[in-house]
């Protein structure tokens, strides 16, 4: 039998990743939390990056999770994730790599560096490859323009970035550790 419901779809979730589920409960029950939405309202935001920080995204049925927990509906929930960029609802790869598009970076050739990623990975920005390894995208500003242009790959940060590096840094990520 088809699961079509979002109540089902959020058990279908919850059952595939048990130890997940268990840590994100233990977490929200960590929380002084109360019959009071509007209270419980306040813990949304780190409940969220807990859960993405636990399952790597956000997908409808884990939203649902949280607002069940915290006792608000689906909708604010998602005006929340939809709203911060830091949020996906979609998964990444192993490795997200991030070119700075700031004024500093873009200057010094940051559109040239993400097309030479794009190149090479066969993928557009935002997209993950197949292989679920990789993730491109860009941010704004890092706030290291002094080593214009950056790329951070997970949270590790690359800077004077050149198209010639682009092969070295896929490389490195090899050796990486997930979340350096």
């Amino acid at each position: 039998m088809k699961c079509e419901t979002t109540s089902c779809k959020s058990e279908s979730i919850v059952k595939k990743f048990p130890d997940k589920r268990i840590e994100l409960e233990k977490y929200i029950e960590s929380l002084p939390l109360t019959d009071n939405s509007s209270r419980n309202r306040g813990f949304l935001i780190q409940c969220l990056h807990k859960a993405q920080g636990i399952f790597g995204y956000l997908p409808e049925e884990l939203q649902l999770f949280v607002a069940d927990k915290l006792k608000l509906h689906l909708s604010e929930v998602y005006g929340v994730v939809s709203f911060y960029t830091f949020f996906t609802i979609v998964p990444k790869g192993r490795y997200v790599i991030n070119v700075c598009t700031g004024t500093a970076c873009f200057v010094k050739g940051a559109d040239k560096i993400l097309g030479e990623f794009k190149r090479y990975l066969n993928i557009s920005e935002g997209e993950t490859t197949g292989d679920m390894k990789f993730s491109i995208g860009c941010l704004r500003c890092v706030g290291a323009c002094s080593l214009a242009p950056v790329v951070m790959v997970n949270d590790k940060v690359y800077g004077n970035v050149t198209t010639k590096m682009v092969p070295d840094i896929l490389a490195d990520c090899q050796d990486l550790k997930i979340g350096e």
